[in-house]
């Protein structure tokens, strides 16, 4: 949590409309610097996923911090990407029919830039046949969402031989442990045990004579896993993590990652609407607003421990009164969403904060899907 409430406080803040997704620009070089220091300053040890910056100016500024490599999910996120500055983009997501076609049209468009993608089945081969897309074979450590089974050595050996066989450019592995929380006592060992799994992998491929040049793991959580993890340093591969809540940070993240220096760097601005109760209000912050999918409360209200959000409707969030004042009707409240990343994705545009002041309003370059018919 932010030490203190006051840095967050906007002026002329009763000017803005509400819900207005805040983004405070001094927070995110706070945020970048210190997801660098964990990384003891290598930019090139983090590719970042851009489903949660979204904005273009954020994308901006973690290429002129020497980050210039990313992950992302959909073709407005790969555009996005491009536009800003990223010279190697993986679309970790598995593309298929109109979606691929449209990476490929977009790779082809910009020679430039080394642009890839996620394969875990034979069947997804010819979608990338003769086009300049390279493929990360997509392992499954137990998330259990995508991927192929990663214990399997000798599967994925072999089809990592097919991949290379129908010309396609073999750009490494991408493990993604979701699954691990550092709520969880044993995250650390489950994490270890996934990493060397994986490093046995390599190994193995390397004595079949498939050399695995890069190796993508760990979002947000595992992140402090995957860097202390010695075996990732000292192989012949680059290993790299991609996180990309930290970047902004929510109340799940901030739990997840304590001691190293982030702070929430986006927020949303809502307003006091109604009073139905005596310990009760509601504010203009339902699911279209703040994210509900990591359950209730879908956000905290920043230095207002007593007020706890309740289950949202699409544009009402009642919160309940537990201790402290009640606020008045018209009154401002600051939000810390409990997941940032489909929050930014609620929001057209954003507000930028720099020093307490309103500096700018900018799109969410990369919000929804591109509409495209092929």
């Amino acid at each position: 949590m932010p030490n203190s409430f006051p840095q967050y406080e906007v002026q002329d803040s009763q000017a803005l409309s509400t819900p207005s997704l805040l983004i405070y620009t001094e927070m995110i070089e706070a945020n970048i610097t210190a997801a660098l220091r964990m990384m003891n300053g290598d930019a090139s040890r983090w590719r970042p996923h851009l489903k949660t910056a979204k904005l273009g100016y954020t994308i901006r500024r973690l290429v002129a911090r020497g980050i210039k490599m990313a992950k992302c999910a959909t073709t407005l996120e790969l555009v996005t990407a491009i536009e800003s500055g990223m010279e190697d983009v993986v679309v970790a997501f598995p593309l298929m029919g109109p979606n691929a076609a449209r990476v490929r049209e977009i790779a082809a468009a910009h020679p430039e830039r080394r642009i890839s993608t996620l394969v875990e089945s034979v069947d997804q081969i010819d979608e990338w046949r003769r086009s300049a897309v390279g493929v990360f074979v997509d392992l499954n450590p137990g998330m259990d969402r995508t991927g192929m089974a990663e214990d399997d050595f000798e599967e994925v050996r072999e089809f990592i031989g097919q991949v290379q066989k129908a010309g396609l450019r073999f750009c490494g592995l991408h493990h993604y442990d979701g699954q691990i929380q550092n709520t969880d006592q044993s995250a650390a060992a489950m994490a270890r045990e996934g990493y060397s799994r994986l490093v046995e992998l390599i190994a193995y491929l390397k004595r079949s004579g498939i050399e695995v040049r890069e190796v993508i793991t760990s979002g947000t959580p595992a992140m402090p896993h995957a860097l202390n993890f010695a075996p990732f340093r000292e192989g012949e591969f680059v290993h790299r993590v991609s996180p990309g809540t930290i970047v902004y940070n929510d109340r799940s993240s901030l739990k997840e990652l304590p001691d190293y220096g982030f702070q929430p760097a986006a927020l949303v601005l809502s307003t006091v609407v109604s009073r139905p109760r005596e310990n009760r209000v509601t504010c203009d912050a339902g699911h279209k607003a703040v994210s509900a999918d990591a359950g209730v409360p879908t956000c905290d209200v920043l230095g207002r421990p007593g007020l706890v959000g309740l289950k949202p409707s699409e544009e009402h969030l009642p919160i309940e009164v537990r201790s402290g004042e009640t606020p008045s009707r018209g009154e401002l409240l600051y939000l810390l969403p409990a997941h940032v990343c489909p929050t930014v994705n609620n929001f057209d545009k954003a507000v930028l904060v720099r020093g307490g002041k309103v500096e700018e309003i900018v799109p969410v370059s990369a919000r929804g899907h591109e509409m495209f018919v092929t």
